[in-house]
Parts: C-alpha cells; sequence; structure tokens
C-alpha cells in the first residue's frame, strides 16, 4: 500500500491528462514526442504535489536536462518553466504546492 505522501506526489490519470491538455507540447523545445509530466515547482523528492500548479509538460530530453543536468543546462529551463507557469498561474503560492503530513 502506498503512503500518503506518495499518493499525494502522484499525478492521477485525470490531472496527467489536463496538464497534457494545457500545454500540447514539451514547454522547452515545443517537440510533440517522447513527453512527460515534470513537477516544476517543487519536486517529488520535496514533497511536490501532484497537481496542475505544480506540473507542466516537458520532452524526455528536456526533463532529462533538468533533473540530471548540469547547473547551466538547469538554470535557463528552470527560468523558461518559471516564466510560462507565472503566466497561467501568476499568484500561485509556492508553499500550498508542498505535501505537508496531518
Amino acid at each position: 500500500m502506498k503512503q500518503k505522501r506518495t499518493k499525494a506526489t502522484d499525478v492521477k490519470p485525470k490531472i496527467r491528462k489536463q496538464v497534457l491538455e494545457r500545454d500540447k507540447h514539451c514547454i522547452i523545445c515545443g517537440s510533440h514526442q517522447f513527453l512527460s509530466i515534470a513537477h516544476v515547482h517543487l519536486s517529488r523528492a520535496h514533497g511536490g504535489l501532484g497537481v496542475p500548479e505544480n506540473l507542466c509538460v516537458l520532452c524526455a530530453h528536456c526533463h532529462g536536462k533538468l533533473d540530471n543536468g548540469l547547473e547551466k543546462y538547469t538554470k535557463p529551463i528552470k527560468e523558461e518553466i518559471k516564466k510560462y507557469m507565472s503566466r497561467i498561474y501568476p499568484s500561485v503560492d509556492i508553499d500550498l504546492l508542498k505535501y505537508k503530513k496531518l
């Protein structure tokens, strides 16, 4: 059985579909291939919730650079994601995107 934190940080199929329909392609390079959903403000490892305000569409290449790249690659990607997400959710409270143990 999954723990509460794991359930909260998972991306449910309904949310995955919603984010894919919202973004339509990789928001960094525009690719329509090998798309994945990325936790962007707060990673799953840091308790980032699987909610649309914390998720975007990235291709496998850009997602890999974001998660495993050198700072020279991750910094511009993070800046681009921040600009994109702030246009959609201008007043998102990052603190509300983190799993909080009850």
